[in-house]
């Protein structure tokens, strides 16, 4: 009896691989991310969308969003692209739309454009990416980002005092933020 990986062609093994280590590489920047920044102080990751119209929607991926676990999985199970059923939530109605991004969730009691986007990552686990926080780049830092993404990410950008590498994903360009540590006085480069 022939084993799996013998029948696997070497194409969809190699695209299997290169797609595991792309996922590896921007959970590594999430988790550089996380340690280089104190616990909120700023956003650790953004992601950046194209919109139809040219301009950027950011999400960002720091601070606790306004809905629990449980609510979040009710209203992504509610979702639907032209806008499931008004949900009541603790922090008011919430609508959730099923996008090509992920899970659009609107929370008008919260302020007109305050919403989360809801996306999965490779291992089943709910990813949740805010409209507001407290990086906030220039669009001239945005496109910076965008067209310097790689899937294994792209060389460092200067966000303001912060530092950034960004990620291109399917659902946009993954940014991971740090805040580079201060050179000691006297210290000199690596040769």
């Amino acid at each position: 009896m022939a084993s799996h990986a013998h029948s696997t062609p070497a194409a969809t093994r190699s695209g299997t691989l290169r797609g595991l280590f792309r996922l590896v590489a921007v959970a590594v920047a999430f988790a550089f991310a996380a340690l280089s920044l104190p616990a909120a102080a700023d956003d650790t990751a953004l992601l950046i969308q194209l919109q139809p119209d040219g301009r950027y929607q950011v999400w960002h991926a720091g601070g606790q969003p306004p809905l629990s676990d449980d609510e979040l999985l009710a209203l992504e199970a509610s979702a639907t692209p032209e806008g499931g059923r008004n949900v009541v939530t603790s922090a008011g109605l919430a609508r959730a739309y099923d996008t090509s991004y992920g899970v659009l969730i609107r929370l008008p009691a919260l302020g007109p454009d305050r919403a989360l986007l809801l996306d999965r990552d490779g291992c089943g686990g709910i990813k949740v990416w805010q409209s507001q926080g407290t990086v906030h780049p220039t669009e001239d830092e945005l496109t910076e980002l965008v067209l310097t993404a790689l899937p294994e990410g792209g060389k460092p950008v200067t966000l303001g005092k912060l530092r950034a590498k960004a990620y291109s994903t399917k659902f946009g360009v993954i940014a991971a933020i740090w805040r580079p540590t201060p050179k000691r006085p006297g210290s000199r480069p690596p040769k």
